[in-house]
């Protein structure tokens, strides 16, 4: 019995010991909890303070920081670049960088990765001059397959062929290259320059080089042979992926198959392809749901945009704006009025911010009907909510008018947009200029063209061909 109580004892001793352990560390975890918990209450706090900022001018961000740290709080560089990627989200890129900026004066560690997000702000904010400059005064760790990588999105992205050939040719040169991603920038820019033919290519190569693709790059690959009206090829692309890779099956590539299948009048295919979108789609991802309402619409099938938008309406607890945006859209292309104002005033009644996005999709409907009176009705209630009209919205009125001939109300449209557009933000094209100064030419309105001329000097849009045309005028009256 002694013996039982002594191997008992001796069995036990870890396990109070341990017990004891736990017990004695629990405070101490707990502890740490909280103090993670504060910690991250505090930086939510202070990321408020910077998403308010809104389009505050350069120096506001670093200002609002270092008020945060006068106050006598702390900051760590992961929550800042946590900030980073949120300004990034909205793009608000200016204020991102900044940020990035004010981390380097405090002395901050800055990661590789840290100085590929910098590169590619610097980009966006000052242009591709300065995020060529900043990188070639990267010391040379700091000059990696994750800098060089920034800089050949820069190229990609602003359409730079020699440019982004030249740096991929070099990256290939220091085995930079050992993922997709850079061939995905390659395939992207040559689909936006208009040569899809090079597409294919990249993607063989990846195939010798042993380079797995992902859900991106055989994306491109199928819209680069839709591009070549070769759907034979793109249905080859996708048997391959359903056999031979499934894991990249993504609801975007059924999505593509199905927009290929649509464009290209393959009605039953096309059907074929929405089903298993709809079947396969990502219920946490809104952009999913808004390409299938698209994609129905685009097939006139409304009862599937409206199975779609019922089921985007429970998937989520609210309904955002560009939601709403896109079964507007989709009612307004298979014609549907009565849904689409009822889907409109919807959202009317609940939105938090009125955007004037969504209300010219109703007026564009109402101005091709001729129902001026319900259009000038949303335009007294868009008002009346202290919403704006944009550029597109004087465009449309500007667009009806002309076309009816009337050219006085037009002409009146066309002046409130000279006044309220920002500059830079619109000009009338060419067709609505030249209307306007063929019509003052026959009435021989003098008065009325140079008004015209004032608007368009407001809208930075006045050349020497128009001041020939105003010269006609004079003659001619």
């Amino acid at each position: 019995m002694a013996r039982v109580l002594a191997r008992a004892a001796s069995w036990a001793s870890p396990v109070v010991r341990r017990l004891c352990t736990v017990a004695s560390e629990a405070p101490v975890s707990e502890s740490a909890s909280t103090a993670a918990v504060a910690e991250a209450s505090k930086a939510k706090h202070l990321y408020r303070r910077l998403s308010v900022l809104g389009g505050a001018p350069k120096g506001a961000v670093s200002k609002a920081m270092n008020k945060w740290l006068r106050e006598g709080r702390r900051i760590r560089a992961i929550n800042v670049m946590k900030f980073v990627k949120e300004l990034r989200n909205y793009k608000r890129y200016g204020h991102a960088l900044e940020l990035m900026e004010w981390m380097e004066t405090r002395g901050m560690n800055m990661s590789y990765s840290n100085y590929a997000v910098r590169l590619a702000l610097i980009c966006k904010v000052e242009g591709i001059d300065s995020a060529e400059k900043y990188f070639s005064n990267l010391s040379g760790p700091a000059k990696n397959r994750l800098t060089y990588g920034a800089l050949l999105n820069c190229y990609c992205t602003q359409k730079m062929e020699e440019k982004a050939l030249a740096l991929f040719d070099k990256m290939k040169e220091l085995n930079y290259i050992s993922n997709a991603l850079s061939y995905s920038n390659m395939m992207a820019l040559y689909m936006k320059l208009g040569k899809p033919e090079k597409v294919p290519l990249l993607s063989q190569e990846m195939v010798d080089k042993g380079i797995p693709r992902n859900a991106f790059t055989y994306n491109l690959l199928m819209n680069s042979y839709a591009a070549l009206n070769d759907i034979e090829s793109v249905e080859r692309i996708f048997k391959e992926i359903k056999e031979c890779d499934a894991t990249n099956l993504q609801w975007p590539i059924y999505s593509t198959l199905a927009s290929v299948c649509i464009s290209a009048g393959l009605t039953e295919k096309a059907k074929s392809a929405l089903v298993m979108l709809e079947e396969n789609m990502d219920r946490k991802d809104r952009q999913c749901f808004h390409f299938l309402i698209n994609l129905y619409a685009g097939t006139d099938n409304l009862e599937g945009v409206n199975r779609v938008w019922s089921s985007l309406k429970s998937a989520f607890p609210t309904t955002l704006n560009m939601s709403y945006f896109t079964m507007l859209q989709a009612l307004s292309r298979l014609n549907e009025l009565d849904a689409l104002a009822q889907c409109f005033h919807e959202w009317e009644s609940s939105c938090v911010t009125y955007d004037i996005r969504l209300a010219n999709i109703l007026f564009a409907a109402y101005l091709r009907r001729d129902m001026l009176k319900e259009a000038d009705s949303l335009w007294e209630t868009l008002i009346h909510r202290g919403a704006e009209p944009d550029f597109r919205t004087f465009e449309l009125f500007i667009d009806y008018y002309l076309n009816k001939k009337e050219f006085d109300l037009a002409l009146r449209y066309l002046n409130d947009a000279a006044s309220k557009v920002k500059s830079e933000e619109w000009k009338p094209n060419k067709e609505k200029v030249d209307a306007f100064l063929r019509y003052f030419k026959e009435q021989k309105d003098v008065d009325s063209a140079e008004a015209f001329c004032q608007n368009l000097k407001k809208l930075n849009c006045l050349d020497p061909d128009i001041h020939n045309s105003l010269l006609q005028i004079y003659m001619s009256s």
